[in-house]
């Protein structure tokens, strides 16, 4: 992926000539799968009550939830750790990251645009030491208690790239769905997950140590197929400004968007124009 970007950014300097539409063609083609369906959002519905349910603060930059809250829907989030395991510079105590990781995530929840932000205080890195019924009870208890429509929550096989926590928080409320859709007082009617397009895992594993170390080598139990991906390109501006609230994770949210400081926005916006989502069934 990143290989892509700096190819567009590098031809944009050295080729002035080039039409910037071909170059954003070329981008779009190494990067999605033209099979995979592409929607103005996630669903059609509106007034209706989303879950959100990730491990950590950061994990909800997503122009997806923005559009489904501007089409007049509800969107909880819930955000189980307050993030003090991601001391990826090492220059915070324990205590000042939970306390800037905390005011980084209200930031971000607001300039999304979230109904209620729920930040718990869960181990990060430490899920699985809670167990797995632990994990399940924990994500049905807010699904009793805010009654949503829909969830969105990582894959329950890789957690995206290969972090515990994403891949145990989506496995717990994948089960808990699964074990409970149709029963009487179980409000969720859909669950979704995020996802990856072949294309950007293919580039992923030949660019990123980390998916090169945590992704499974039997590709059948990798990233959930897509069903579907979700057209973001308006809210590119909002998605950065998302992103920059979370200033102590700026080293890792980089790999999120690679050289997206290096290249056009109105360009770069063309290229990431989009979400992937396996809909669980």
């Amino acid at each position: 992926m990143k290989r892509v970007i700096l190819w567009v950014a590098i031809a944009i300097l050295s080729i002035g000539f080039a039409s910037p539409f071909f170059l954003i063609w070329i981008g779009n083609n190494q990067l999605h799968d033209a099979d995979i369906p592409n929607q103005n959002s996630l669903i059609n519905d509106q007034g209706i009550k989303v879950l959100a349910f990730f491990p950590h603060p950061d994990d909800e930059v997503s122009g997806t939830l923005m559009s489904l809250l501007d089409q007049g829907n509800e969107v909880y989030l819930v955000t189980l750790t307050k993030g003090e395991a991601g001391n990826s510079d090492e220059q915070y105590s324990k205590s000042a990251l939970v306390q800037l990781r905390t005011e980084e995530m209200h930031r971000a929840a607001k300039l999304i645009g979230v109904t209620k932000l729920h930040l718990l205080d869960y181990p990060d890195g430490g899920l699985e030491n809670l167990g797995m019924d632990s994990l399940k009870r924990i994500a049905k208890s807010w699904i009793d208690e805010i009654k949503p429509d829909i969830l969105i929550s990582y894959d329950s096989e890789v957690g995206l790239y290969g972090h515990p926590d994403h891949r145990l928080s989506g496995l717990a409320l994948g089960e808990v769905f699964i074990e409970n859709f149709g029963k009487k007082g179980f409000s969720p009617q859909k669950l979704f997950q995020v996802t990856l397009s072949p294309k950007q895992i293919e580039i992923a594993l030949k660019l990123s140590s980390g998916f090169q170390k945590n992704y499974p080598k039997d590709k059948s139990k990798g990233l959930p197929y897509p069903s579907f991906s979700v057209y973001t390109q308006p809210y590119f501006e909002r998605v950065l400004a998302v992103m920059q609230s979370h200033a102590s994770q700026q080293k890792v949210l980089k790999d999120l968007m690679p050289y997206h400081d290096q290249v056009p926005s109105w360009m770069y916006s063309r290229v990431f124009d989009r979400e992937y989502f396996y809909e669980v069934r």
